[in-house]
């Protein structure tokens, strides 16, 4: 059993004590979350990204990811340390970066139905934009169940996990932090969102920059996947 299996069976287990009766707001990332890490769609982006960095900067492939990686640890993306330091236009990198090909993904009717029983109000957060969260939700055929989707353009181009952007959501969106839970696979985006007072869920991912954070005690529930999360719930006869 891999670590993945290993971890999804602990989860079923776990996630019986997940307070589903006070959550009235469902509030889930997009990249790797709405779609399992292990389509490395978000890959697709991120050569996207890496063929911006290389074209504005006018270097090689490989300079250009050392550039990358650099940005978003010192900014939170790429965009914005490129916003700072080279004044970019962020609507003209939005569109080029989340110009991918989803053609491969197809109706998912196990997520399309675990969606619509969970009760509440669902909420896409995402440092990406509306128009990608869409591309998504449409080719899965789920985004009738959610209420909204607040992107970066939203939070004025400030990501998760920065306060800003989770106080543009809170304000937009009206939720209690008390009764709403987020569901992440970056850990670091969930400590701000449990300082606020929601529950959190981190969908465990072997990316270095995804599981920083991951043992520290703003994430409250673990699963190996968004599926597996919901699936445990189930199992726990909610």
């Amino acid at each position: 059993m891999n670590l993945y299996s290993r971890l999804g069976v602990i989860m079923t287990a776990i996630n019986a004590s997940f307070p589903i009766e006070k959550i009235n707001d469902w509030i889930f990332d997009l990249d790797n979350t709405i779609y399992p890490a292990e389509l490395n769609l978000f890959r697709r982006v991120s050569l996207r990204i890496t063929e911006f960095v290389a074209s504005h900067y006018n270097v090689q492939t490989k300079d250009a990811r050392v550039i990358q990686k650099d940005l978003f640890h010192r900014y939170g993306t790429t965009m914005r340390g490129m916003m700072s330091e080279e004044n970019i236009q962020p609507d003209v990198y939005l569109s080029y970066v989340h110009d991918i090909d989803v053609s491969d993904l197809s109706y998912d009717e196990e997520l399309d139905e675990m969606l619509s029983s969970l009760p509440g109000r669902k909420h896409i957060f995402t440092n990406g934009t509306v128009s990608h969260a869409e591309n998504i939700l449409s080719a899965y055929g789920v985004g009738q169940h959610f209420d909204q989707i607040f992107d970066i353009v939203a939070a004025n181009y400030i990501p998760k996990p920065e306060q800003y952007a989770f106080d543009r959501f809170l304000n937009r969106t009206g939720i209690d932090p008390d009764g709403a839970v987020m569901i992440e696979d970056m850990a670091a985006n969930l400590r701000p969102a449990a300082a606020l007072g929601m529950h959190t869920v981190w969908l465990a991912s072997d990316i270095e920059w995804a599981n920083r954070g991951s043992d520290e005690p703003f994430v409250h529930y673990k699963a190996d996947n968004l599926k597996g999360f919901l699936r445990s719930l189930r199992a726990a006869d909610y």
